[in-house]
């Protein structure tokens, strides 16, 4: 017996209404490539005048209050020993601080600890030593604050609803209303028109139209159905038109949404290769100048007694010395880089495993794309009117314009453009014909025009795929000609799409020609793929097409290389092949039989709209699910390292300007022909450590928006990008520090601070 069920929570809308109009949809089949696979065919919804009860993605500024506020706090919570251990660069300089402030307690009781610059330049020293720690520790913060607001959004997604669970596993069965919490993988469920979907699943019957606008912020809904590539459907999506029953495949806490929301806690992220190398490489730097500083204690003590004149170095101008020349900047922000390289991605709707693939995407050196959607606009355009055998081609450009005329996709929009082209057809008033267009459905796969009244139209139109045109045609006692059948596998050997035209009228059904859509290379695709090969990134294109058609369209489109006729076994083998010679590989791919290869593949975009398997295999989820991304993908990775390698370059050669600024001013008392190195001409010794100390901790503070929104991407060679970055950076680097230790000295005097 069957029961009423009755939501608790986001219940749909009472008068909820959705009128689906055609994609493809509209204008009959989804794409189809030469293997027969059908591509997930976009709808459009018009209906609902409801505001979306889904959250929007967090989309915040740098300095939102909601994320600095919690980022200030967190800067005291990380000074727990225990986290600054994990930064060794950062805990020089943490240790450090805990020193100098120990020496100015002591100095009360001892004032000889003071030395000649008196307590108060050691109480300024250890507050700026302590302000570089927490300055590092904000930048940290506020990365992992970008990472968390964006999952708290997500999390808002999450909803507990309740699901009609079958009591056997087809439609029909009676079904009980269980809490979403207490569904278990291998339940099967019944979703309908209006409700959501509670937990990640597989369609295994039924077809119907789904709004994924929660997961994918895309306002159009696509289509899923039980077999093929495009089954999967996501907790927290609602089915829009008829029915689908659901066999679930995860247990509650296992969905996509927790994992998306696991995926992004950029707190979480684990080092990569080339940012552990660079934390040996910081390490090791620290040690040497560790190893230095040490010494000159006992050497200032030697030149002392030698001179018979000067002061001993004081333990607070030592720390001075090794917190500016160890790289802080670069160690202070190291973190931060990371992590926002996986929020840049988050914020392109990209979800990363881990840092690792971020990085990975940056040394990623071949490209392997899908031809459609990526390469070509995946919306084809009708390109050709073949008729039946006895008709023209007018009457068939005619019949395709009149059941596309409320087709408002790209494709049927391309039809009524092609009839007007060809044959200089235009707008008929049709209102004097009672024409009722007649949208698409995941049930008939077709759509088109009735003339005439609505039970009993004198003539129908319909446009549709071919299995659809003919199960049309004889359930009216109609044949699908053979000459037409053949035209259709023509059209798909070609890599085209076949769109049959029917015409139903005075009760006999006949079939009236095919409307040949064609793939179309997107505008400026050529000059990005150049690009890429001035970068040193090869771009092979992937496709299910015969090789002739393949050939064509990577010439136009400026591949360097293609794959035809792919299978999943030929896609593996490829990517090992080029992984064998050394090469970093990226790939996307949203069906089952995409997995091995995205396992297999270094950089791997698993589409949203995929399925399980496929986002399971892939170390990213795009979830606009936009094969193009893969291109922004890779320009992110290589931000990510432009960045970090910009920042050091920076840091490192920062320790010049210092050198000249505290060199002198420790050892001046011992040495005066160092006041020759004073090239800034610093106020005092003490003005000297304390600017220096005071632009170490500011300049941490200046470069978290650099940190943050990454260095601007130019797509140029290595040889190139390492010039520029000696230049802008290397030399900046040398310059800036002159210039603000010199502006802090002044401040400092003309404040009689020092």
């Amino acid at each position: 017996m069957t029961t009423e069920l009755k939501p608790i929570s986001n219940p749909a809308p009472a008068d909820r209404r959705t009128e689906v109009r055609g994609g493809v949809a509209a204008g009959g089949p989804a794409p189809q490539d030469a293997l027969g696979s059908t591509s997930p065919t976009s709808l459009s919804s018009t209906a609902s005048s409801h505001p979306s009860p889904h959250p929007q993605r967090h989309r915040s500024g740098l300095w939102d209050p909601a994320l600095v506020k919690p980022a200030l706090v967190q800067s005291f919570a990380k000074l727990a020993p225990a986290v600054q251990l994990r930064n060794p660069v950062m805990f020089v300089v943490y240790a450090g601080s805990i020193l100098t402030t120990g020496l100015w307690m002591a100095s009360f009781a001892k004032p000889e600890l003071a030395g000649t610059e008196g307590p108060g330049f050691m109480l300024a020293i250890a507050l700026w030593l302590w302000f570089t720690v927490l300055f590092a520790n904000f930048a940290e913060a506020l990365a992992e604050g970008r990472s968390k607001a964006q999952a708290a959004s997500l999390r808002g997604l999450k909803a507990k609803t309740w699901a009609k669970k079958l009591e056997q596993p087809r439609h029909g069965s009676s079904w009980h209303p269980v809490n979403s919490e207490e569904l278990r993988k291998g339940h099967v469920v019944l979703v309908e028109a209006g409700d959501l979907v509670p937990l990640d699943g597989e369609v295994i019957e039924g077809v119907a139209s789904v709004d994924e606008s929660a997961i994918t912020g895309e306002s159009a809904p696509v289509i899923r159905e039980s077999g093929g590539d495009f089954s999967a459907v996501t907790g927290g999506t609602r089915v829009l038109s008829d029915w689908v029953v659901v066999r679930i495949a995860v247990n509650p806490g296992e969905a996509f949404l927790d994992r998306m929301i696991a995926m992004v806690e950029g707190a979480k992220r684990q080092k990569t290769p080339n940012e552990i190398a660079l934390t040996i490489l910081l390490v090791a730097l620290t040690l040497v100048f560790l190893v230095v500083t040490v010494t000159l204690l006992p050497y200032s003590l030697f030149s002392v007694d030698a001179a018979g004149a000067g002061t001993v170095v004081s333990i607070t101008a030592l720390v001075s010395l090794l917190v500016c020349l160890i790289p802080t900047t670069i160690g202070g922000l190291l973190s931060a880089i990371g992590v926002a390289g996986m929020s840049r991605l988050m914020q392109a709707n990209v979800i990363a495993t881990s840092g690792r693939a971020v990085e990975a995407a940056g040394d990623v050196d071949v490209l392997m794309l899908d031809k459609t959607g990526t390469i070509t606009l995946g919306n084809r355009q009708a390109s050709a009117f073949l008729p039946a055998p006895g008709l023209g081609e007018q009457a068939l450009a005619d019949a395709a314009q009149m059941a596309s005329l409320a087709d408002e996709t790209p494709e049927g929009r391309s039809i009524v453009v092609l009839a007007k082209q060809r044959f200089n057809l235009r707008e008929r008033e049709l209102v004097s014909l009672q024409a009722h267009f007649v949208p698409f459905t995941a049930q008939t796969r077709m759509s088109g025009v009735n003339f005439g009244p609505v039970d009993a139209p004198d003539r129908q139109l319909r446009k549709g795929a071919v299995d659809a045109i003919r199960r049309f045609v004889e359930s009216h006692g109609g044949q699908m000609p053979a000459q037409v059948t053949a035209a259709a596998e023509e059209v798909a050997r070609r890599g085209s799409t076949p769109l049959v035209v029917a015409d139903l009228s005075e009760g006999r059904a006949r079939v009236l020609g095919v409307v040949e859509l064609k793939d179309i290379v997107k505008g400026g695709i050529k000059e990005r793929f150049a690009q890429l090969r001035r970068m040193g990134i090869k771009t092979v294109m992937i496709t299910g097409d015969n090789r002739l058609t393949a050939a064509a369209i990577a010439a136009e489109a400026g591949v360097d290389d293609f794959l035809a006729e792919a299978t999943p076994e030929a896609k593996l083998q490829l990517i090992r092949d080029y992984q064998s010679e050394g090469r970093l590989v990226a790939m996307t791919g949203d069906g089952t039989n995409d997995a091995p290869a995205l396992a297999q593949a270094d950089v791997a975009v698993a589409m949203a709209s995929g399925t399980q398997a496929a986002k399971e295999a892939g170390n990213m989820v795009d979830l606009d699910s936009n094969p193009t991304k893969l291109l922004e993908i890779v320009e992110t990775g290589k931000q990510l390292l432009m960045t970090r390698g910009s920042l050091t370059t920076f840091s490192i050669a920062n320790d010049v300007a210092k050198y000249f600024a505290i060199i002198p001013a420790m050892f001046l008392g011992v040495y005066p022909q160092l006041g020759a190195l004073n090239v800034m001409g610093l106020h005092s010794p003490s003005s000297a450590i304390l600017s220096a100390v005071i632009f170490n901790a500011l300049i941490i503070v200046a470069l978290i928006p650099l940190a943050l929104k990454g260095v601007a991407y130019r797509p140029i060679g290595a040889a190139a990008l390492l010039r520029r970055n000696l230049w802008i950076y290397g030399l900046g680097g040398l310059i800036v520090p002159f210039i603000g230790i010199k502006a802090i000295d002044l401040l400092l005097t003309a404040t009689h601070l020092v």
